[in-house]
């Protein structure tokens, strides 16, 4: 009898665990979501300053005549008293000391076409210039702001002189500024100042 109930007791069970399967949850039925249409993006119209308002400008270049502005000076240089004929000359890059911002490029440009075809001095190429910094680890940009390093680079390309320029004071209106210096004794042979032409 034992057998019999436990017989009896298994197929009870069996038969309430089939109950559960067949009692599934039915899923759900869900309506399809139509997707939203993305609203159309409005132009929204540049700002228009108000009446009475003004838009500040950003600040210009200042338009400087670097050839006239370089060219009276070095007609002066190139009268100075003590310089050999015929030396090699560095000319180093034009520093700007004023308060706002110069085309320095276009100034030491300006420089060596004034000193092209002079009879005093023979220029550094600017390939050899080039070379020496790669090889003395200065900078293409580099500019000779120490005498001691223009002194360095000059003995390396074997010039006897270097020209220093700078700019300074107000950018409207700066002071040109050239000193030329004897590389064998650092000797300030020729100084100047100028003002720019615009």
């Amino acid at each position: 009898m034992e057998r019999k109930v436990k017989l009896s007791g298994v197929m009870l069970l069996a038969l309430v665990l089939s109950g559960c399967i067949s009692q599934q949850q039915q899923p759900a039925t869900t309506t399809p979501v139509q997707p939203a249409q993305p609203a159309q993006p409005q132009p929204v119209p540049p700002a228009q300053p108000q009446p009475g308002e003004t838009v500040p400008q950003p600040p210009k270049m200042q338009s400087i005549n670097w050839d006239a502005s370089v060219a009276p000076l070095v007609a002066q240089m190139l009268k100075a008293d003590g310089v050999t004929p015929g030396s090699v000359l560095l000319v180093d890059g034009l520093k700007n000391n004023t308060n706002g911002s110069l085309q320095s490029a276009k100034a030491t440009a300006a420089l060596n076409n004034a000193l092209q075809n002079n009879s005093q001095f023979t220029l550094v190429k600017p390939e050899q210039l080039a070379t020496a910094k790669q090889t003395l680890g200065l900078s293409a940009g580099d500019s000779l702001g120490s005498r001691s390093k223009a002194i360095g680079l000059a003995r390396y390309v074997g010039a006897q002189y270097v020209l220093y320029s700078n700019a300074q004071g107000d950018v409207k209106s700066p002071t040109l500024q050239m000193q030329l210096m004897l590389v064998q004794t650092g000797e300030l042979i020729w100084s100047g100042n100028g003002v720019v032409q615009h």
